[in-house]
Formats: C-alpha cells, sequence, structure tokens
C-alpha cells in the first residue's frame, strides 16, 4: 500500500537540521497555502518531552477529579467556538463544513466521557486473594504511564488522535502532538485551545514536521507512541520504537466489508453502502469498501446503491457532499485499483475509469470484482465501493475474514445480525448500522491483523495509557511458606488442600 492516513514516513535515522526550516500547509481543493510551520527538530522535539515530563508531575497531582474539571473547561471552549474549529479542518481536509462539524461533535462526546468515567476505570480496586493467600488484601490501580506521543492522521484530524489525547490526558499522562504535515493548523488549534482553558502549556504540546519530526518524537524519551496511518508506516514506527522499548498502539488501515444478508432491509443497507463508502471521499479507516450480499437479494441491493451513488456529488461548494482526495498521491492508488477490477472483468455500475479527475473522484461502483483483485484486497481510500454476490451468508462471512486487514465491519440482517457479527475477524462490528461504534465511547476501537492492535475508546482506551500496578498487603499473620523458616509440614498440608481444592473434575 503506498498511502493512507500516515502522520508521516518514519526515516532510518534523524538529525537536527541545524536550523528552524518551515513547511506550508494547503487547501487540497485549490493547492492554496493556508500558513506555514516549524520542522521541529529532535533537539527541539526532545525539549518538549522534557517540558512534559515536568509538568507530568503537576497534572498527575490534580487527581481524577482535578483532571476532569480542567478537561471539562477545554471542552466547553471547544463547544463555543466548534465553527471555528470546523472551519481550520475544512480548509486543511476539503472536507465539508458540516463534515467538519460532525468530527468536532464527536470528540467533544469522547473527552466527555474520558473525563468522567477514568476514576470509575482506573481507581484502585479490590482484587480476589484467593483462598491460599487469604491473610493478605489484593488490589490493582493503574497508575499513567508518563508521557505520550500522538502520531495523528490527516484524514480524520480531530476525531481520531482525540480518541488517544483525551484518553491519555484523562488517564494523568502528559501529551505531545505530531499532526499529519497536512493538518498542523488543526493541531495548533487543539493545542492553543488547550492552554487557554486550562492554563498550562505544557501539559498538551505540539510539534510538527513530516518523517523527520515523528522519527524524533519516537525516539525522545516517550513512554508510549500512539499511531494512526498505513500498515507499511506502522511497522517503521514500531522498528523506531523499538530501538528504546517503548511500547506502542497502532491503528492502521481497513478493507472493512458490509454483509448483507436475504431478510435485510435492502434500502437501509443501500443507503449504508453508500454513505459508509463514499463520506469524506471514502477516506475513512473504517468506511465501507467491500460489500457481500447474498444472491437472492442481490441485484435489488445493487440497483438501489446504484440509484443513491448517482446522486452524491462531490466538489468545493457549500452543498457538495464530500470534498477532494486529501492526499495527491492517492489518485494514483485510486486508478490502479479501478483499473485493474475493470481490465479483469468487473462491471462498473456507477462510474468508472473518468470518475478520476484531480483533485476530486466521483462515486465509482464496482461489480462482480474477482476476490484477488487489489480493489478486494488492499485498502483504497476513495470514494469507491465493491459490490459481490455470494450464495449465503456463510459464504459471506468467509470472505470478509479472508481479508489481511480486520479493522471494523457491518452487517445487515433481521433474524441473525448479531450471530453474524460475532463471527467476524474485526475489532468492531455494526450491526444495521454503519460505523457507529466509533460514536459511542464506551466501545473500543481498534483492529486485529494488518490493521494493528491496541484500543483507544472506552475502557480498555483508558487503560491502554496506564500500567497496572498489582499490590498486595498482608493483613495478619498465619504460616509463611515463602520463607527458610517455615515448618518441615506446609508444603505437605499445602499440597493436600490443593487436592482438595483443585484435584477433583468439575
Amino acid at each position: 500500500m503506498t498511502s493512507t492516513r500516515d502522520a508521516a514516513t518514519v526515516p532510518a535515522t534523524s538529525q537536527d537540521a541545524g536550523q528552524q526550516d518551515t513547511f506550508d500547509s494547503l487547501d487540497p481543493r485549490s493547492g492554496e497555502v493556508i500558513a506555514s510551520y516549524p520542522r521541529h527538530t529532535p533537539a527541539q522535539v526532545e525539549e518538549k518531552v522534557a517540558r512534559a515530563r515536568r509538568a507530568a508531575r503537576w497534572w498527575t497531582d490534580l487527581g481524577f477529579r482535578g483532571r476532569s474539571h480542567k478537561l471539562a473547561a477545554w471542552r466547553q471552549l471547544i463547544d463555543r467556538r466548534r465553527d471555528e474549529l470546523a472551519a481550520v479542518v475544512s480548509r486543511e481536509t476539503g472536507k465539508p463544513m458540516d463534515d467538519a462539524r460532525i468530527e468536532g461533535i464527536l470528540a467533544l462526546d469522547h473527552l466527555h466521557w474520558a473525563a468522567t468515567h477514568a476514576e470509575k476505570v482506573l481507581g484502585p480496586r479490590n482484587a480476589a486473594a484467593g483462598l491460599l493467600m487469604i491473610n493478605h488484601k489484593a488490589t490493582v490501580e493503574y497508575p499513567a504511564l508518563g508521557v505520550v506521543g500522538v502520531l495523528g492522521p490527516w484524514n480524520y484530524p480531530v476525531f481520531t488522535p482525540m480518541g488517544s489525547i483525551a484518553y491519555a490526558l484523562a488517564a494523568g499522562n502528559t501529551v505531545v502532538f505530531k499532526p499529519s504535515e497536512l493538518t498542523p493548523g488543526v493541531g495548533q488549534w487543539l493545542v492553543d485551545s488547550f492552554a487557554e482553558a486550562v492554563g498550562e502549556d505544557a501539559v498538551f504540546q505540539l510539534v510538527t514536521g513530516e518523517g523527520e519530526t515523528g522519527a524524533a518524537l519516537c525516539r525522545a524519551g516517550v513512554d508510549k507512541v500512539a499511531f494512526t496511518g498505513s500498515t507499511a508506516t506502522a511497522k517503521k514506527v514500531m522498528a523506531t520504537c523499538a530501538e528504546t522499548l517503548t511500547p506502542v498502539l497502532v491503528e492502521c488501515g481497513g478493507k472493512d466489508a458490509l454483509l448483507v444478508d436475504a431478510d435485510a432491509d435492502l434500502d437501509d443497507a443501500a443507503a449504508a453502502v453508500v454513505w459508509g463508502s463514499m463520506s469524506n471521499a471514502g477516506q475513512t479507516c473504517v468506511g465501507v469498501e467491500r460489500v457481500y450480499v447474498v444472491e437472492a437479494v442481490a441485484e435489488d441491493l445493487l440497483d438501489r446503491v446504484a440509484s443513491r451513488a448517482a446522486q452524491v456529488r462531490p466538489g468545493g461548494a457549500p452543498d457538495s457532499q464530500y470534498g477532494p482526495i486529501t492526499m495527491p498521491s492517492q489518485l494514483g492508488v485510486i486508478s490502479g485499483q479501478i483499473d485493474d477490477a475493470l481490465t479483469r472483468g468487473a462491471r462498473a455500475v456507477v462510474g468508472g475509469r473518468e470518475s478520476v479527475r484531480a483533485p476530486y473522484v466521483d462515486p465509482v461502483v464496482l461489480a462482480d470484482v474477482p476476490e484477488d483483485s487489489s480493489a478486494v484486497t488492499d485498502e483504497t481510500f476513495g470514494p469507491t465501493v465493491v459490490v459481490n454476490r455470494v450464495r449465503d451468508i456463510d459464504e459471506a462471512v468467509e470472505r470478509a475474514n479472508a481479508s489481511r486487514y480486520g479493522l471494523g465491519a457491518s452487517v445487515y440482517a433481521k433474524a441473525r445480525g448479531h450471530e453474524i457479527a460475532r463471527r467476524l475477524r474485526v475489532g468492531m462490528v455494526s450491526v444495521n448500522g454503519v460505523i457507529a461504534f466509533a460514536g459511542i465511547p464506551s466501545l473500543p476501537f481498534g483492529g486485529v491483523g494488518d490493521s494493528g492492535f491496541g484500543r483507544i475508546h472506552g475502557v480498555d482506551g483508558l487503560r491502554e495509557f496506564t500500567r497496572p500496578l498489582a499490590i498486595s498487603e498482608r493483613r495478619f499473620r498465619s504460616v509463611n511458606v515463602m520463607t527458610f523458616d517455615r515448618p518441615g509440614w506446609v508444603v505437605t498440608v499445602l499440597a493436600r488442600l490443593v487436592s482438595v481444592l483443585y484435584g477433583r473434575r468439575g
């Protein structure tokens, strides 16, 4: 795969530039320069991490309630100025204002959930000591890691990184954020608004640049790196972090499938296929890229999908339904997959080769695409969708699971939706909905296989940025086997007790 939402390609080495350099943020609709940002050097990144390390004590000492109060102030500021944030997102990504607003709204919901649930999820809890250690009290708590580095994507430059930023901050960490070089202005806005609301500018800091800066953050002594981007770049991030045994959370690409059973509401499913595959110009890691529909309703579904897709229009106007392909190099990937599918016998039900007209791509619906075509096997990240028919839902599950990716999926079925969902090798499934799981803060978000590992959002997302601390505390004296002074009969009695407790069947 040549490109997706990468924060940047991480090079093999990183050297100081000697003097401050800058790069431009561009409006992808026109190529117009929006603003210039510094390419932070490794030395500058290290200094930011050092500042974050010093600020961590103050942030941790606030406690859960103190941090919740500070994060609430930030949330309220973002809410008051959400149109201002949406305008920055729209300029740097090209997406319509309403799409940018939705992204901010979802981020606010997650920020609220993380801040209000952190104490319950991460505070000390009792654990069972067991009969053999009955004289001990057992507890578990989840201290913050320290400093978390976040490498963010450009396709959802607020919502996606906030899935790491908000949860890491709520857990008690400080954060150094490197947004994609395509959306540095969004990162700047988030960091500036946090400092304004919280009154402290070292808890959440920004570094900007391309691959050199990303590599520097991995090497700067952070306690964990959270990365969103392509599988190929995730491997480079992991290799860089391995130099210092820095743990990583990686959310990579997807080739998400939508399965349609014979009893599905076909109009509902068709609407989900079109929006799930084409919103944000298809530049969504959990967007719909493959559809498997049972033979009995395949033509009916395809007609409904085609009718809806033919009415969707991209562009830079306020009433456009999606914007441009933000990363120009992705146009070649999209063109190549369409060409491969059509050359190998697929049908273009809507659009085709002519749909790619930089910087926009019109909707493309392909049918009867060979399963080994790149349009089926590789992430597209464009407003295209493959609709293939299957004998039954069992074949649909088999084909959906054949992908090396395993991020999200959707199932449309009235009778067996939940049953089908449980059989899918992915991290998240929406039944009779599409991408709904991303809008539920309590649900973990992440994948398997080439889609990565680790989780943001929910209980798992909070604990992702902590370390479990187990504590045993003796409550009263008893016979101690963990000493050279133990009586000779102790082990014999202990062995008999274990046999009584655990040696029987059932």
